[in-house]
């Protein structure tokens, strides 16, 4: 495979219309265009990452080059004719896509700078025989490796068009042989044959060359079950050909677009990696990314220590427990103290339960808010009651079933009718959700249960013909987007709250997705069950993280439903310390040792945030695959200094001590301190965490929690 050299396109000069242009710093993200000869060349490219586009009238648009240019590598060469489409659709049953001969070059193509230190490249392409324009829109971000891609699809007739089939990405990679190349599927931890089809649960999907850890992270932003990914990597000695799609048959996407309507489509990143080579390991390049560019707004102090009363007291919840709930929170320094189901009357209102919680919920505020925390709230967004305002009155914005009754959930309060989020629904979702926030002060919301498909198994989307949507298929991303335009439309009210969009809103056990953050900050993802001694507990709520924490933000997973009070409470801790940490249970019955204990291992957590990005990295350790109580398991979370903490777990193994092994550590020295002991233990340098560093569990504590500062 040919290499080229990592600097020597960025140091180039290019003519962009008619103009000369120096390229500037290689450091930074830059765009640079020039026509020769009927060929049109632009190259999008960092430090880090490169792609050179062509248009030329007889092939179309094409990806002529993919390289990552720390390390050198070059992960795109010329494939076989038709073997990648760059992007594709079938537009009223007509196949289009951006090779081949169908479009003509539109308008100028456009550059622009972005949030976030990005350069944005639009360019523009007009159907020779369809009233169709396709901007394709390609970014690049500061240093990250990585590129993004999504597609403005514009129907400028004036009749409608109808989309189906439709692949945001499509991409030949040339990694080796195919007995060389491996495939890693799931968000990225779960092996699987080249030859695939991914489905709503791969968010993210590692693709390399087992033999030189040359890989290219495909992490896909389609929504939930609309998400499709293709590997074919049996079709050609050379090349895999790769797919980002929506789906086309379980769940199919389909779209009308009106006269004059665009439709944005999801975007699709490209994350280049060289697997145990520094910071172009994955487990260092893929969080930093997600952490940085699919967050909204969780930032390097990380999500706030957040308290939920569903378990154990779920519907009977009431006023006399919260009070004492608030104090036993404040005194462990939670920041957010949230009522879950009970506090309401009835779902899809907002008036309070009285017989609950007599005074309402400002007595709730005043406490909360005096003890140094805010109030957050569950709120069910499209399950509710046949009483509201909403559904009284508009009844017609129900989701139906394929016999056109509405749908029906079951609910902890019995059941409830789903309303459709692709109808005007949405709008009023939005105004009660606005005025929630509004009325009780509130810094986090739960949006919970079931919008497109429900987790427990009833049917999916709406066959209502009066909403938005023209059929079936139609109304199940057009649910997804409802969804999105709910919380766009709090987001403008409350541009400081933070929404969380759960597994059940999302329609799948455990589910995250880029989707979902970029319409929400943070997925409760799980109810593992925490109610006694030998339940699921910790162990599986690591599981959940370990297999998602490489190429989804940790920092956005919710893991319910660990309970604070049970043993042991160091376990709970330091598994907490894994994601957006989450506490449930009766915290009344911690003992007031343990709520100072709590109290001060969360101060030293925050503190260390404050000044250490441990979003930039993360490390499954031990037995990390697959949980066991028979072995030891744990993780690392590091800042690009190397300062972070590192969380591991005895679980039932009896082990005397675990080895860390990182080798992807950056050079220097670094001081090691146990935040359970509260001993120094030592100083390690980087060829100590390469041949592995031997920590020896304190002998009646079931985790070791290590503090590790890089030296000055």
């Amino acid at each position: 495979m040919s290499q080229s050299h990592p600097y020597r396109s960025n140091r180039r000069r290019f003519l962009v219309n008619g103009t000369l242009l120096a390229a500037g710093s290689s450091l930074r993200p830059s765009i640079f265009g020039q026509v020769v000869s009927g060929e049109h060349r632009w190259t999008i490219s960092n430090s880090a990452i490169q792609r050179i586009l062509t248009f030329r009238n007889q092939s179309g648009l094409v990806t002529e080059q993919l390289s990552a240019l720390t390390p050198a590598y070059q992960f795109i060469s010329s494939a076989p004719e038709g073997f990648a489409h760059e992007f594709s659709f079938r537009c009223n049953g007509q196949f289009c896509a951006g090779t081949g001969t169908d479009f003509t070059l539109g308008s100028e193509p456009k550059q622009r700078s972005g949030e976030r230190d990005s350069k944005i490249l639009t360019i523009t392409l007009r159907h020779k025989t369809l009233p169709l324009e396709v901007s394709v829109v390609y970014s690049v971000y500061g240093d990250h490796s990585a590129l993004r891609k999504h597609l403005e699809i514009h129907n400028v007739g004036s009749d409608a068009l109808h989309l189906s089939h439709l692949t945001v990405e499509s991409l030949a990679f040339s990694l080796g042989p195919e007995n060389e190349v491996t495939l890693m599927t799931q968000y990225g931890g779960i092996p699987r044959e080249i030859f695939y089809t991914g489905r709503s649960e791969d968010a993210g999907f590692f693709l390399a060359n087992g033999r030189t850890g040359n890989g290219v992270a495909v992490l896909s932003e389609v929504p939930g079950y609309m998400k499709r990914t293709e590997i074919a990597g049996w079709d050609n000695p050379n090349h895999v050909r790769i797919g980002v799609m929506y789906d086309t048959d379980m769940m199919p996407f389909e779209r009308t677009l009106r006269a004059g309507e665009i439709f944005s489509t999801a975007s699709a990143s490209l994350i280049a990696y060289r697997a145990g080579d520094s910071f172009n390991d994955p487990h260092w390049s893929v969080p930093s990314y997600t952490s940085e560019i699919l967050e909204r707004r969780i930032g390097q102090h990380g999500p706030p220590w957040i308290y939920n009363t569903w378990e154990p007291f779920e519907r009977t919840i009431n006023q006399n427990i919260v009070f004492e709930l608030i104090d036993a929170a404040a005194e462990m320094g939670l920041d957010v103290f949230t009522i879950d189901d009970g506090w309401q009357q009835e779902y899809g209102d907002n008036i309070v339960n009285t017989t609950a919680f007599p005074g309402g919920l400002q007595p709730i505020i005043d406490r909360v808010e005096s003890k140094g925390m805010r109030l957050g709230l569950w709120l069910p967004i499209a399950a509710i009651g046949n009483d509201t305002p909403a559904y009284r009155e508009h009844a017609d914005w129900a989701a139906l079933d394929e016999n056109g009754k509405p749908k029906i959930t079951g609910t902890a309060a019995g059941a409830k009718t789903v309303m459709c989020m692709g109808s005007a629904y949405r709008d009023a979702a939005a105004a009660r959700i606005n005025d929630a926030i509004a009325r009780f002060h509130l810094a986090y919301v739960k949006l919970d249960l079931t919008t497109v498909f429900n987790a427990y198994g009833e049917a999916p989307g709406c066959w209502s013909h009066t909403h938005y949507h023209g059929n079936w298929a139609e109304s199940l991303n057009l649910i997804y987007e409802g969804i999105a335009y709910t919380t766009r439309k709090v987001y403008e009210q409350h541009p400081d709250v933070l929404l969380d969009l759960t597994f059940e809103l999302w329609g799948q056990k455990h589910i995250i997705d880029a989707g979902l953050l970029n319409a929400g900050d943070l997925d409760w993802l799980s109810n593992v069950d925490d109610n006694f001694s030998g339940s699921a507990g910790p162990l599986q709520a690591r599981q959940l993280l370990y297999q998602r924490a490489i190429s989804m933000p940790a920092d956005c997973m919710l893991i319910g439903n660990l309970h604070a009070e049970q043993a042991s409470i160091q376990e709970r801790f330091a598994t907490a310390l894994g994601s957006a940490p989450l506490f449930l249970g009766d915290m009344r019955k911690l003992t007031d040792a343990d709520r100072r204990w709590y109290h001060e291992k969360i101060a030293w957590f925050k503190n260390l945030r404050r000044t250490t990005a441990i979003d930039q990295s993360f490390f499954p350790l031990g037995s990390w695959s697959q949980t066991t109580p028979s072995s030891w398991d744990g993780f690392a979370r590091l800042a690009r200094t190397g300062s972070g903490i590192i969380c591991l777990f005895r679980n039932k193994s009896e082990s005397a001590e675990a080895v860390i092994r990182l080798p992807e550590m950056p050079g220097g020295r670094y001081t090691v301190r146990s935040i359970i002991t509260g001993k120094n233990i030592g100083t390690v340098s980087k060829s100590d965490w390469q041949q592995g560093v031997r920590i020896q569990f304190a002998s009646a504590a079931p985790v070791e929690i290590l503090e590790v500062r890089a030296s000055a």
